[in-house]
């Protein structure tokens, strides 16, 4: 008997998670092991959100909420959009789920024919190309290499453009490689989209408080206020406000797309967490001290990361301007002999040795559609990165390379 559909068969875990289950396992194990596959802040989430959610239980908001968010929340979306974005939704125009890859699922799910194609800016965040592939489209890829800052071109999205494309997902800034776009930039997307009327904008900007040596942040749909109107922006409180468990995010786009999304939404889970819609609207109406603060520790950390891979023969790092990844070049290292014996041919063999010699855990450029890389989270202490990348540098030098 056949249990599963097909359409499981190409839809691979989420590698980020089933690494840092890995190192759970290990950890579990007794083993010393440093995980830094998860993308999930180390800090807690603020006293005053948290002081949110307790009032808001105690007020007995505990009865199942619109399935589209509660009025409170989405009328806080509404004002943080109008505020930081200098983007005017109405709350009809907002779905709150329960983080944002489920805002990224409702939307795809609700727009989606078999064979649709869906662009995705390699390297990209990995559920993306899942998603599309369990929802019958056809995921197509747009390399970005390092030497164009990893950012889409727009001579690139030209050429990738067909018939049936019906959507582009752009992470801004982007995971796992931290790319940001200029003004200018997102401008010159427009300008080829703009020629393309039936192609859907998918701009997740889960990263956006999350940038790096004084840049500030745009919304593609504030850069391009003409293609607005079929561009969905996703966002959520996990990464800024080191609330990933709360499990909120939201999308703004128009109206019918969003009653579509909100429509797949009713037939899944209904609507997100009452009491954390609660905390999630305080996050966004309230003091944003913490979210500068996080940022300041996540550039640190960033600084630190950069400067100690610079250290280490075989291993590259472009300074991510964005988010709280390295993603690590390691073509130095392919065709090096472990001290076993065994030879290093891709990413993930990397991977597995810096597991196996070095306790750390991290996620193979494979991944991302894009080698040869490993990603790791630098949302970590100083000490901990410190601790990492000492033990990588060790696992390194032990390598046979070349004359060696």
């Amino acid at each position: 008997m056949k249990m599963l559909s097909s359409r499981l068969e190409p839809v691979k875990p989420s590698a980020s998670a089933w690494v840092s289950q890995a190192a759970k396992d290990a950890i579990a194990r007794g083993e010393d092991v440093i995980d830094l596959g998860l993308g999930e802040p180390d800090f807690d989430t603020p006293d005053h959100i948290k002081h949110a959610a307790h009032a808001a239980a105690m007020a007995g908001k505990t009865k199942y909420p619109p399935t589209n968010g509660t009025l409170e929340m989405r009328k806080a979306v509404v004002g943080k959009l109008q505020r930081e974005n200098d983007l005017e939704y109405g709350v009809d125009e907002i779905i709150v789920s329960n983080g944002a890859k489920q805002v990224l699922f409702n939307a795809m799910m609700a727009t989606l024919e078999e064979g649709d194609e869906v662009l995705l800016c390699a390297p990209y965040f990995g559920q993306y190309k899942d998603i599309v592939l369990i929802l019958g489209g056809t995921p197509v890829t747009i390399e970005c290499p390092a030497k164009d800052g990893f950012r889409l071109l727009p001579e690139n999205l030209s050429k990738a453009i067909t018939p049936r494309t019906k959507w582009i997902m752009l992470n801004l800034p982007s995971n796992p490689a931290g790319a940001v776009y200029s003004d200018e930039d997102l401008r010159a997307l427009g300008a080829v989209l703009r020629d393309h009327p039936d192609i859907l904008i998918l701009s997740d900007e889960i990263y956006e408080h999350i940038l790096f040596d004084g840049r500030t942040f745009r919304s593609f749909a504030a850069i391009n206020p003409e293609l607005k109107d079929r561009t969905l922006t996703v966002n959520g409180v996990s990464k800024a406000y080191a609330m990933t468990g709360w499990r909120i995010g939201y999308g703004a786009g128009p109206k019918v797309l969003i009653a579509g999304m909100t429509k797949v939404q009713s037939q899944i889970c209904s609507g997100a967490c009452s009491i954390a819609q609660a905390a999630a609207a305080a996050a966004l109406n309230g003091p944003q001290d913490d979210v500068r603060r996080f940022c300041a520790a996540f550039e640190a950390r960033r600084d630190l990361v950069v400067q100690r891979v610079a250290g280490i023969e075989g291993l590259t790092l472009d300074p991510p301007g964005g988010a709280f990844y390295g993603l690590i070049g390691c073509s130095g290292l392919i065709g090096a002999k472990t001290p076993d014996g065994q030879t290093i041919e891709t990413d993930a063999d990397v991977t597995a040795y810096l597991l196996r010699t070095a306790g750390i855990a991290a996620v193979p450029g494979s991944a991302y559609d894009l080698s040869p890389f490993f990603r790791i989270s630098t949302a970590a202490s100083e000490a901990v990165l410190d601790d990492a990348l000492d033990r990588i540098a060790a696992a390194v030098s032990q390598l046979k390379r070349g004359a060696d």
